[in-house]
């Protein structure tokens, strides 16, 4: 989630405006963040996330823009289980494919185990890893026509053992994040900073969002 700001020194973006970025980690469960990382909007939402680390068997769910090797390491170390898209150009070797059932998930059109073979993998020590990789069918609404088409989507995880279409459920529930940053932006209103520094940029946003919180859970408590 980006929000523009005025020429502020420490958020400069553009020549002729400024941008916050807000990096967040969204809790399924709950539809709560329970991470948030504040910064200028010119970092990568990649380097947003470099510190944000989880319990072992937390299963982590990216977009395409958070597909980094490094980025998968630090979850296999830390006992994750990722899902995330792959990219059109990821070099990897295909070692295993699995059957597609006749009578049902016909959304899922290829399931199959992979090795990464490239430069980078190596770099990142997981050429070695096996990975799963499940191309499904997903359904896309154009947000200013909302025309409904249908693509191919290729996604990669770790985890061995759960059937494709679990794996495709759990990229589907990523959008959840999106609606999230929606109701966001209609109940924050942010629209004019009382200071121009990092601080008081940042404490504004954290008050904003600690209020967003506490009528939210408040909402939950009485329904």
């Amino acid at each position: 989630m980006s929000v523009c700001l005025s020429l502020f020194d420490w958020a400069q973006y553009r020549t002729a405006k400024g941008g916050i970025k807000i990096h967040t980690s969204l809790d399924e469960k709950t539809l709560l963040p329970d991470i948030i990382n504040i910064s200028e909007a010119k970092l990568s939402d990649r380097r947003g996330v470099d510190d944000f680390r989880y319990p072992k068997d937390t299963i982590v769910v990216d977009d395409r823009g958070y597909f980094d090797f490094k980025l998968f390491k630090s979850r296999i170390v830390d006992g994750n289980h990722l899902v995330t898209r792959i990219k059109s150009n990821t070099d990897y070797e295909s070692i295993e494919e699995f059957e597609l059932p006749d009578d049902k998930n016909f959304q899922i059109l290829k399931d199959e185990k992979i090795k990464l073979t490239g430069n980078s993998a190596q770099k990142a020590g997981i050429h070695e890893v096996v990975f799963r990789r499940v191309v499904v069918m997903v359904e896309q609404q154009d947000r200013k026509t909302k025309e409904v088409t249908s693509k191919e989507v290729a996604l990669i995880t770790n985890n061995l053992e759960w059937s494709a279409a679990t794996i495709s459920e759990l990229y589907k529930r990523r959008w959840q994040i999106e609606t999230f940053f929606k109701l966001l932006k209609q109940n924050l209103q942010i629209k004019n900073f009382l200071g121009t520094n990092e601080n008081s940029n940042k404490s504004q946003i954290y008050i904003a969002l600690i209020s967003y919180f506490l009528t939210d859970v408040s909402h939950l408590i009485t329904a």
